[in-house]
């Protein structure tokens, strides 16, 4: 027990094998894990350079950016993958749920194959 209450939360959302991603309040990417930035194509210092709009494809426009993301809670997104192709994936609610927090953190499952051959 010591030992998970000593280790950092940025150690333990890297090796959590589900992809996982932190976006802020004005749209920047503030963490990705190997496994999100994998299923996109990128290595996880580019996702952190891009933007909400340069990775949510067709994200409905709004004021605000947070609201949009708990409206796709428990949703399929369709995001740009690096080779041009689009990864659609269940995006979990953000488990960051407090009323003033300025980013989401919200985890993926990749549906893509699955869907692709459902629609054959």
């Amino acid at each position: 027990m010591t030992a998970l209450k000593e280790l950092p939360a940025l150690v333990v959302l890297e090796r959590i094998p589900v992809p996982v991603l932190a976006i802020g309040h004005d749209g920047s990417i503030l963490f990705t894990n190997t496994a999100f930035a994998e299923m996109v194509g990128f290595d996880a210092e580019e996702v952190m350079s891009l933007r909400f709009q340069q990775i949510f494809h067709q994200a409905p426009d709004s004021e605000s950016l947070l609201s949009v993301v708990h409206a796709l809670a428990n949703m399929v997104v369709e995001l740009a993958h690096k080779d041009g192709s689009v990864v659609r994936a269940l995006m979990s609610k953000s488990a960051v749920m407090r009323a003033d927090d300025q980013f989401v953190l919200a985890t993926f499952q990749d549906l893509t194959e699955q869907l692709w051959q459902e629609e054959r």
